[in-house]
């Protein structure tokens, strides 16, 4: 099997890895299509200390598992979870304190001909959505979070500091809550995704004047730009991943009262509803693509500045 593999942060294309053999409850999936994600360039830069298959925002076809799977495209959920650990019982199973994270922890990922996943994980895409669209579903779902994880209505004044990948998804997902939404977007080229779906983008915005800041940068500037951004008693949501540390200002958190909200993965079946409802547009947002023997020259594009998705071509439909 060809596959591409990470270890000690570097990255090569190995063609001498066995087609996976999936054990009782989990999937073969044949993959083909993968996107890069932040995540992916975070544990280059060690992030994590991961050694094996990378990429985790796929979509697939069914090769071995129930019937009423085989041959079916599908997406699947990154954490693979025991189903008998006090999380899992309390219905926390992306806390699993046994989990595997596909690409990420313990579980080799999509940028592979074959991947494996619990059965349970898999989510047969409609076929009114096309395969580059659904490869966005893992993202799209991990912006859905917030609106999981905290009320947004139209009175709420919201900025969205990140004009990348994720970001542009955050945004369109807020937009849809009719709540005052603004974006801190420093890219001429992203400004312009944005307003052409009605969100307002800025370069810069005023201390202290909105009730809920999103951070999606990845870097400290970012950070700190969403903290001030906030009133008293705002909320401050955190969609980043950092390979280094992150200076917070605590005593401003503290004196303003601020609430710190961490999110990460989210519900795989709205994301999917709104793909096929075309209520988020994802297609504009791909930048370029690569054969998965080109996978080294992919990982080296998607790391330039401005640049937003990255596809891996791994095979035909």
């Amino acid at each position: 099997m060809r596959a591409l593999w990470l270890e000690e942060q570097q990255l090569r294309l190995r063609e001498d890895l066995e087609i996976p053999e999936p054990p009782s409850g989990e999937v073969r999936v044949r993959v083909l299509r993968a996107g890069i994600c932040n995540t992916d360039l975070e544990l280059l830069r060690g992030y994590y200390p991961y050694a094996g298959i990378p990429g985790h925002e796929f979509v697939g076809v069914v090769d071995a598992g129930p019937s009423r799977l085989l041959g079916q495209r599908v997406v699947g959920e990154i954490n693979a979870a025991c189903s008998a650990c006090a999380a899992c019982r309390a219905e926390r199973r992306t806390h699993c304190e046994k989990r595997t994270v596909l690409g990420i922890v313990g579980r080799n990922g999509a940028f592979a001909e074959y991947l494996l996943l619990p059965e349970e994980n898999l989510h047969v895409v409609p076929e009114e959505v096309g395969t580059d669209a659904a490869t966005f579903t893992e993202p799209l779902a991990a912006a859905l979070e917030i609106q999981e994880q905290i009320t947004i209505d139209a009175n709420e004044r919201v900025l969205v500091v990140g004009d990348g990948k994720l970001g542009q998804l955050i945004a369109q997902t807020l937009a849809l809550t009719s709540c005052d939404l603004t974006v801190v977007a420093r890219h001429p080229r992203k400004a312009k995704l944005l307003l052409r779906r009605g969100i307002r983008a800025l370069q810069a915005v005023e201390p202290g004047s909105f009730d809920i800041a999103v951070e999606c940068t990845g870097n400290p500037e970012g950070f700190t730009l969403a903290q001030r951004a906030l009133r008293a008693r705002g909320t401050l949501v955190m969609k980043s991943t950092y390979a280094g540390s992150l200076p917070v200002d605590v005593a401003a958190v503290v004196v303003n009262e601020l609430t710190l909200v961490g999110s990460r993965c989210g519900p795989f079946v709205p994301a999917l509803r709104l793909l096929a409802t075309r209520e988020v547009e994802v297609e504009p947002l791909i930048d370029a693509r690569y054969a998965l023997t080109d996978a080294l020259a992919a990982f080296a594009h998607a790391q330039r500045r401005g640049v937003l998705k990255v596809l891996v071509d791994v095979a035909d439909p």
